[in-house]
């Protein structure tokens, strides 16, 4: 009997808090943000979806820290393997410039383009957010794949919110 208590109650813990986080400091998830900050970060994710649908790459570009950004979808860890043991020893997954690449997929494709987003969470304290949602990547009317993206955001010196990196999943429709 003592054994089904504790599995129920360990069943009941899992997806719980751990317990150092239910005795954190008050001051722990207090964050500094403001209306107009919130309000600039949410008009970068429309600005980011408009310049999709209408392939405004300039548009796209702005929104950018740089154009080097890390802008991918990092391979699994059995991916990562295969090319280590294939060409590269030294691989990650990850590079710098993926957004190059992808502005000019966005200019050069035929067809139409856009990101839907769901879920849509910003977490942001004074001038660094972290924005995060789920996705559909739709070409041409057809949903291609879907999954969670990230992206890390600075308010730069002259008082922009710019996207720093982009990660996402990738989940291939069947």
């Amino acid at each position: 009997m003592r054994f089904l208590i504790l599995a129920a109650m360990s069943t009941l813990m899992i997806g719980a808090a751990p317990a150092a986080a239910m005795d954190a400091p008050a001051h722990i998830g207090r964050h500094t943000t403001t209306i107009e900050d919130q309000r600039q970060i949410r008009q970068v994710v429309a600005d980011f979806q408009t310049a999709l649908k209408t392939k405004d790459i300039r548009l796209l570009s702005s929104l950018m820290l740089h154009s080097d950004i890390e802008f991918v979808s990092p391979p699994s860890p059995e991916a990562i393997r295969k090319i280590r043991e294939a060409y590269d020893p030294n691989a990650n997954g990850l590079r710098a410039g993926g957004f190059r690449d992808f502005a000019r997929f966005i200019r050069e494709s035929k067809v139409p383009v856009e990101e839907r987003f769901y879920n849509l969470k910003i977490t942001q304290d004074k001038h660094v957010a972290w924005v995060m949602f789920d996705y559909e990547f739709v070409e041409d009317g057809k949903v291609w794949n879907y999954g969670i993206e990230t992206w890390q955001m600075m308010k730069n010196v002259e008082g922009k919110w710019k996207i720093g990196n982009v990660w996402w999943t990738t989940n291939l429709m069947e």
